[in-house]
């Protein structure tokens, strides 16, 4: 049986089983990581994982999660942080608006067939 290495910030080093480690293995290589909960202490550790730490783990026996980030995550953002009082500028807006009713009546309709002049 494999035994892994890690640490805890609290314990120090801990070993560990295959099945004990969770390796998350991203898109974005940068965001890959390995995360496990302490054997000691019960701590749930979380470390990022490089290419040569995802290489020896997967030889170690962990099996891989992927996990592809959404291109929206990575866009790029630009103007000030929504704040609290935007969120609560926009859930008031809401409230007044006419959009969220008429989308509810549209969704609630039957669809409807399209005529032969439609087709």
């Amino acid at each position: 049986m494999t035994t892994i290495k890690a640490s805890c910030p609290t314990c120090g080093d801990v070993d560990l089983r295959p099945r004990q480690v969770r390796l998350v293995v991203c898109s974005v290589p940068e965001r890959s990581s390995y995360a496990f909960s302490c054997p000691r202490c019960s701590a749930e550790v979380r470390r990022p994982a490089d290419g040569e730490v995802v290489r020896l783990l997967r030889a170690g026996g962990v099996v891989a999660e992927r996990w592809d980030i959404p291109a929206e995550a990575l866009e790029e953002r630009t103007g000030p942080a929504l704040g609290y009082d935007d969120l609560l500028d926009f859930v008031l807006w809401l409230e007044r608006a006419d959009l969220p009713a008429a989308a509810a009546q549209f969704a609630s309709r039957p669809a409807s067939r399209p005529t032969d002049r439609q087709r």
